[in-house]
């Protein structure tokens, strides 16, 4: 197989989706990676690199698209990309459809075969090629959440772990996953004062347990988000539904309870956000404000580090690719039952019901689409 490796053109996306190393993993397999030239500087790879371990750098993107089986990406496809993925052409990457439906109209119209990182699924349920950009998003969010608490950012004025004789910081983190665990673990070692809220008690009973004495936890409902938002510095939006739009957990009108100058992170933006007045916004213009407090709804925040978010990333991705590119996109998503819910959209069919919900599109089972 011919598995073709773009330079991502997001807004400041830094990250590559194939590694050096990774080529090498894949040409020992038998097969072919393109390069589009300089898709790995970024992060930290250089063309040379590439070539060493034996894959071929080419100038142009079209060159990429028009010639490989597989094309491995970041983010999701831009439209200039969507208008070079050919019929039949397998894309793996993050796509997050629910959150677009001009995305996902876009990529139904090119009848080629799209597989999300985000929803291929382990048998527990847990989200294996989530969970590292999901650690480094956590992590960066209270990052984030504390510069843009400064007052020259703009925000209250309020150090995260405060200091003797003043109390330190309110953090309220929605969503006890992957990504709520790694902001509190951040911002509690930092200091602050951290709530969880989680509908999930087995999973608030497992933080309690684990986290330090500064993370308290809270069960999720209105009642307990709008007494908290009333004291919160710093808010992150960590909520997710695999492949699904993110439930919208505050309202407009909630955010009255919030003082001036308070921080909203929402990291489920790229699933539409829990917040309602979250939007898109990107590395070079990252934070607007609504009613006195400040938005920082980046939706490839992984990117701002690409070095370790490629690593990490690819470590995860990597044998994902290989079985593909070995056994063959159809084998592998009749046998695999981690591969399988990864399948989003089919040569123009849409395979995952969460996606077909959020555009009231038709729902075609995986076996019916490959039948």
């Amino acid at each position: 197989m011919i598995v073709g490796v773009p330079r991502e053109i997001k807004n400041n996306e830094n990250r590559v989706s194939v590694t050096p190393m990774g080529a090498e993993l894949l040409t020992k397999n038998g097969h072919s990676v393109l390069v589009e030239t300089n898709a790995g500087v970024q992060s930290g790879f250089s063309n040379e690199m590439y070539e060493t371990y034996g894959a071929k750098v080419l100038d142009t993107v079209e060159e990429v698209f028009s010639k490989a089986d597989m094309i491995v990406k970041v983010k999701e496809p831009q439209p200039s990309e969507i208008a070079m993925i050919r019929e039949d052409q397998i894309v793996f990457t993050y796509f997050h459809f629910a959150a677009s439906k001009e995305l996902t109209r876009g990529f139904i119209d090119t009848n080629a075969i799209g597989i999300a990182y985000e929803t291929v699924t382990y048998s527990d349920g847990s989200l294996p090629l989530l969970v590292p950009m999901s650690e480094v998003a956590g992590r960066m969010a209270v990052q984030e959440g504390a510069k843009y608490l400064e007052r020259r950012m703009g925000g209250k004025g309020v150090l995260l772990g405060g200091v003797p004789g003043v109390e330190p910081a309110v953090v309220t983190v929605l969503g006890g996953g992957v990504v709520g665990t790694n902001a509190a673990k951040i911002a509690s070692g930092l200091g602050a004062k951290v709530y969880v809220l989680d509908v999930d008690l087995e999973r608030l009973r497992y933080l309690d347990d684990v986290m330090p004495k500064n993370v308290y936890t809270l069960y999720s409902n209105q009642h307990n988000i709008r007494k908290m938002l009333e004291s919160t510095d710093l808010l992150v939006g960590a909520v997710l539904i695999p492949g699904a739009k993110a439930p919208r957990l505050v309202t407009r009108d909630m955010l009255s309870l919030m003082g001036d100058g308070s921080v909203i992170v929402d990291v489920a933006v790229d699933q539409g956000g829990c917040i309602e007045t979250v939007k898109p916004t990107t590395h070079e213009d990252p934070t607007f404000v609504v009613d006195g407090v400040i938005h920082y709804c980046v939706a490839n925040m992984p990117g701002a580090v690409p070095n370790t978010s490629t690593i990490a990333l690819t470590n995860a991705t990597q044998p994902y690719m290989v079985k593909i590119a070995n056994q063959g996109v159809d084998t592998i998503l009749k046998h695999d039952p981690e591969l399988r819910p990864g399948l989003n959209i089919y040569k123009g069919k849409v395979s995952h019901e969460g996606v077909a919900d959020a555009f009231g599109l038709d729902y075609v089972p995986i076996d019916v689409a490959l039948a």
